[in-house]
This record gives structure tokens, sequence and C-alpha cells, in this order.
């Protein structure tokens, strides 16, 4: 079968630094931090007290008070950045098929607000007290139901789960959708909603998150200062298409996805494999997939989380696959910017490379201060770099060994 040439449409998000994907790539360049103290319930008595919350979020904006009633957070950011990608590429039912779109949004943890809500009211009021919404909320895949159901689309629905590498690995597999022919758009991306008393005090009692006071040090990937991530919570959706497809309705091509890696580190549920081992392979493969050569790599956005452990192990990873070459190239994390966005971080960080390859503008790792010698790559500090793009990749690395790179190119004819 020929294999088909995959390019990006449309683009939407839902951030700590923006509720579209214009405010997310306006905060980017303008080096916003979207991270404060939490203000989603009271944090006094725990040691984590910031978090990159949505700002200005009123779902009565966007929703009516049924479907309000009936959406988990999760659900809504999706659907509030799935239409706005969906809009931004110019699909509609005049030229494409809508039984021809595939639906992959993936979620790391799901409807946790909900989960938490309602078990609270199992405690305090008696099992009766229990929503009828609450597993239609709850279930990990409904962000993707949803999706499909706002915007009328019947081709493949699915939600891969795999933490942090989650929405890096549906659009991946959208991709492949598309590049053998099985779809011809995707929309694909992924959410996340779990700043709440539950979700933070799952990370901070495992000691994932940091216990920083100061925003401008507490998502600081790496700085030598790293104590742990800052959750972050929003979404991020791109629209995929065949190419030719694009083409024959006259569409706004952003990039070309040309490469997609994905393997397994078999080796422990929340840290990396030493050396970087899986991640390597991941690299490995999605270059081997998108049949370039080292060279051509201009820009890594990592998944740079701000943990130790992450942040040293992918860096060994890079150094791995790139060898000499990884003395010169950029790599940069924006989750200085956004802080963790679990589920939906790699979809974020795939749409600001394609953005970056679009304006020709490199994102900076912000509020760096301190080197750390483990951490010996050129990492952007703090400021923009103006250059021209031609091809870069994206990096999530999951809890449960979950790994995933995937390659954009700048469009050519």
């Amino acid at each position: 079968m020929e294999e088909k040439r995959v390019v990006i449409t449309g683009i939407g998000a839902v951030t700590p630094i923006g509720n579209t994907a214009s405010e997310t790539w306006e905060g980017i360049k303008n080096k916003k931090c979207g991270i404060d103290k939490i203000t989603a319930f009271d944090c006094s008595d725990y040691k984590t007290s910031m978090a990159g919350e949505v700002k200005n979020f009123e779902p009565s904006d966007y929703f009516d008070i049924k479907e309000t009633r009936r959406l988990d957070r999760s659900s809504q950011f999706a659907i509030v950045a799935a239409r706005e990608a969906f809009k931004d590429s110019g699909i509609n039912s005049d030229n494409t098929n809508f039984e021809n779109i595939g639906i992959l949004i993936s979620s790391g943890i799901g409807g946790i607000k909900t989960f938490q809500s309602q078990v609270e009211n199992y405690v305090n009021k008696g099992h009766n007290r229990i929503s009828p919404m609450f597993i239609p909320m709850v279930i990990t895949n409904m962000p993707s139901g949803n999706v499909a159901i706002d915007l009328g689309l019947k081709g493949e629905s699915l939600s891969i789960v795999t933490a942090c590498a989650s929405s890096t690995h549906s659009i991946g597999e959208a991709y492949r959708l598309i590049k053998h022919g099985y779809e011809e758009a995707v929309v694909a991306g992924g959410t996340e909603a779990s700043i709440c008393e539950t979700g933070i005090a799952g990370f901070e009692n495992m000691k994932a998150l940091s216990k920083s006071t100061d925003k401008n040090r507490a998502s600081i990937p790496f700085d030598k200062q790293r104590d742990g991530f800052v959750m972050g919570e929003g979404a991020g959706v791109i629209v995929l298409e065949e190419l030719e497809h694009a083409q024959a309705r006259g569409a706004k091509i952003y990039a070309e996805l040309i490469g997609y890696g994905a393997t397994s580190d078999s080796y422990h549920i929340t840290s990396p494999a030493p050396d970087g081992e899986g991640a390597t392979r991941a690299m490995n493969r999605a270059i081997k997939d998108a049949k370039i050569s080292l060279e051509d790599i201009d820009y890594i956005n990592a998944h740079g989380t701000s943990t130790h452990l992450n942040d040293a192990c992918e860096t060994m990873a890079i150094k791995n696959v790139l060898g000499e070459k990884s003395n010169n190239i950029m790599v940069s994390s924006t989750k200085g910017n956004t802080g963790h966005l679990l589920g939906a971080a790699g979809a974020v960080e795939a749409l600001i490379c394609t953005k970056a390859i679009e304006e020709g503008i490199v994102p900076p790792t912000i509020n760096y201060k301190e080197k750390d010698e483990e951490c010996d790559l050129d990492i952007v500090p703090n400021e923009i770099r103006k250059k021209d793009l031609n091809i870069v990749m994206s990096n999530s690395l999951g809890f449960g060994g979950h790994n995933a790179s995937v390659i954009i190119k700048k469009y050519e004819r």
C-alpha cells in the first residue's frame, strides 16, 4: 500500500498561558509563566502550593447548563480545543466525508475531579446520591467520545492512555491511520484536569511535585535547583490530514508530520530506564520512520518535566541518539511556561513545535538560573531565538515506561 503524506491543518488549545492556540503561542513568545498559587482548593495543609491552572475559563461561555453538568472539566477542555482546531482546519461536511475523520483524544487520568466529588457524596450522603452521570463523566475515553459527538465525526474514536506520553501517542497513531490509508483526517490530542485535592495529594505523596513557593522557580527544567514538576491543566488538539485531501480543498497547511517512534522501558513504574535507554530507542525509531539523518534535526522540544531523574535521563538519551551533534542542537522545555499537563502535554508541545516552524522561533526554557552538569545541552535559556526551522522533534515520556517521539517538518510541496 502506498504511504500517504500527513500534514497539520488545524490547531487548538486551552492552557495555563492562553485559552486558544494563538494566545498560547503568544504566551510562549512573551515568556509568560502560567504557574501561580493554587486557587482550585485550599492547599494550606499541602507541601505543594503551585500549579498551572487554566484562567478565566467559564464553561457557560461554551456550553449550556445541561451540558456543563454532564461534562467533566477534562472533557470541557477537550471539546473547546477541538472546536478551535476543527474550525481552523476548514474541514466541513461539504469538503469531507465525516465518516472518514477519526478522533484520538487522550487523557492520562480522566475525570478525577468528578471521581473525587462523587466519592465525597457517597461518604457523606450515601450510595443513592451518586450521580447517574458519574461513570460517563469519569471514564478516560469520554473526551474522545464527547469530541466525536460534538463535531459529528464518525471515523475511529480512540483514547490512548499512556500517562504523560498519551497525547503524543495519539498524534503518532493518528499519523499512522492516515499514512496507511485508514482515515482521511484525524482530530488528535489530549486533555487533562487533575488539579484537585486528590490529584495533587497523589503526586505530592510520591514526591514528584515541586515544593517551591516561587512561581518563577517551581517548574525549572534542566536547572540544578529543580525539585519536581508542577501540575498543569488544559488541552491541545491538532487536525492531521492526508496531503492530497488537504490540497484538494485548498487547506492552509501548517507543517508536515514525517516520523513517529514509540517504545517501552520495561523497567519501573515511575522511574525512567537508566541512561534514557527507552527514550533513546523511541527517538531512533522516529528518525528511521522519518527517513532523515541526525544532521537534519534543528530543534528538540524535550519532555523536560523539571524532575531530577527525567531531565538527566532525557539529556543522556539525546546524547545517545545525536552523539557529537548534541553539543550544538537546540533543546528546550516549555513546561516552565505551562507546568506539566500530563496526558495533554505532548499535544500542546506538538502544537508549539508547529508554530515554531511556521514563525521561525525557538521557544526558550524560561526561569533558568543554575546550570546542571548532568544537563549540559543548549537548552535555549530564557530568551527566544529566531532561527529558520525545517525539522523538529518532540518527546514525551510517561509513567509505566511509555516513550513517544514525533518529528514535524516544514511543509514543502
